[in-house]
């Protein structure tokens, strides 16, 4: 692992009381054949004990302690100001990389300049030929997903190839790109922030790339984010991530798609209106209904800004009927 001034690669953790993940995710980072990074965990407050643990066994690694919890984007732009790489590379702490991980995604990096994100094979922990991603989707109808979620691994993700965009849980960033367009925005706190900075990315012309050489096995809910605070952030960051990136010219194309979605959605979350994790999202697509004021200076800026034309964007977006026959 390079202590260098400028490492080749920052891998960036977020973490909040995860102390029981910290070995196998550590571990694995000291196994990468790529061995120019750095390891900077960033930690939202734990009070398991992360902190005394990564400083006696993992000394390597450098430990940013934010005192309490800013949430995943609050730690991985703190992460990100502390790295010096010219790649960013976040990461889960409930994750295990195999060995070629970082080698993979700098190699996708150096053979495409233009490539400003790297989206990984991210396969399930617990069953290893089974798909959280490979890659990111985005729908027409603004709904986001992983592409091949919960799909056995006979091979059909085997190909590096563009994608939307790249689960947050293990993915790859070029800073000269970042520099330009901006990191995580500090609004999402938590869900659909890689759905976001990839839109970013599209609109400013640059390209993502998903490599299946790069693998990382992931827990999934194991580090949170699920029930309750994951239905009401999905339910206001979907509209975030509208209100922000989909060009007006698109938006008016597929308006009817969008709205038959956040219907379905509040639909969906009546039927089951005694559970809380329903209530949740209806009261996250309140509160992305009222953020349209907040976001708008941002996407009058992201807009102006804009370099990609309407059919390269389009060619990125995947239809609502493949999408829901499982591509």
């Amino acid at each position: 692992m390079s202590h260098s001034a400028a490492p080749r690669v920052s891998v960036v953790i977020p973490h909040w009381n995860g102390l029981a993940h910290l070995d196998v995710c550590l571990a694995a980072l000291r196994r990468q054949t790529m061995t120019d990074h750095e390891v900077i965990l960033v930690d939202n407050g734990s009070t398991d004990g992360s902190q005394a643990y990564v400083r006696q066994h993992y000394p390597e690694v450098r430990l940013v302690e934010l005192g309490s919890n800013r949430g995943f984007t609050g730690a991985c732009n703190a992460g990100y100001a502390a790295s010096r790489g010219e790649f960013v590379c976040l990461l889960n702490n409930d994750t295990e990389a195999d060995a070629g991980w970082l080698g993979a995604v700098v190699d996708v990096f150096n053979r495409h300049p233009h490539v400003g994100i790297v989206a990984v094979k991210l396969l399930l922990f617990d069953q290893r030929d089974r798909f959280h991603a490979a890659g990111d989707i985005y729908r027409v109808d603004g709904i986001p997903g992983n592409r091949g979620v919960w799909q056995t691994d006979r091979g059909q993700y085997d190909r590096e190839e563009p994608v939307f965009g790249a689960c947050g849980a293990a993915a790859a960033y070029r800073r000269a790109m970042v520099e330009e367009i901006g990191f995580l925005d500090d609004a999402f706190f938590f869900s659909c922030e890689d759905v976001d900075i990839a839109w970013r990315a599209h609109l400013a012309g640059w390209e993502v790339r998903y490599t299946p050489a790069g693998v990382v096995y992931h827990k999934l809910k194991a580090s949170g984010g699920s029930g309750v605070v994951g239905s009401y952030y999905d339910g206001r960051n979907f509209l975030y991530v509208i209100w922000k990136n989909y060009p007006t010219s698109l938006l008016r194309r597929h308006a009817g798609d969008i709205l038959r979605a956040q219907v379905a959605i509040s639909r969906e979350a009546l039927r089951a209106w005694r559970g809380a994790a329903a209530r949740a999202r209806l009261r996250g697509q309140l509160a992305g209904l009222i953020g349209l004021v907040r976001l708008w200076p941002a996407r009058r800026r992201i807009q102006a800004a804009r370099r990609s034309d309407d059919r390269a964007l389009a060619a990125r977006l995947t239809p609502v009927d493949v999408a829901a026959a499982g591509e």
